[in-house]
């Protein structure tokens, strides 16, 4: 069997939520979590999405998706929910396709007010030259 090539999801959650919910809000970190588990089991990230209520039909879930060799990843049930419309109908496709669907499963950092800020700062700023660091 060749690379395993994964396709990670992240939610596209409004900055206005930030405080709520720190987690949806920074994707980078969702991303980041998601590339970590594919490491760690010698995968290979080729695609991250980031979206909010897609259909689990939509195009840009599929586009280039192989059977067998590629699998989907969020960091956690609740990131799918977010991202995604509906994930029941997601992971049928998902397995009608066969193409499978995990979620790393590990602990959401806990975001104190310097955190909050740095994601506020890289979000709010995107065309100042602003790289997140």
């Amino acid at each position: 069997m060749g690379t395993v090539r994964v396709i990670a999801i992240a939610s596209l959650t409004p900055l206005e939520e930030l405080d709520a919910d720190p987690f949806l809000v920074d994707s980078r970190s969702q991303h980041a979590m998601c590339a970590r588990w594919a490491d760690e089991r010698g995968y290979v990230v080729t695609r991250e999405l980031l979206v909010r209520g897609l259909r689990p039909d939509h195009g840009v879930l599929w586009d280039g998706v192989r059977p067998g060799s590629d699998l989907f990843v969020a960091p956690s049930r609740r990131v799918l929910e977010s991202a995604l419309s509906c994930v029941e109908e997601f992971t049928a496709e998902c397995a009608r396709r066969g193409v499978r669907v995990e979620t790393v499963g590990h602990a959401e950092p806990l975001y104190d007010a310097a955190m909050k800020a740095r994601v506020h700062r890289r979000l709010s700023m995107p065309t100042a030259g602003y790289d997140g660091r």
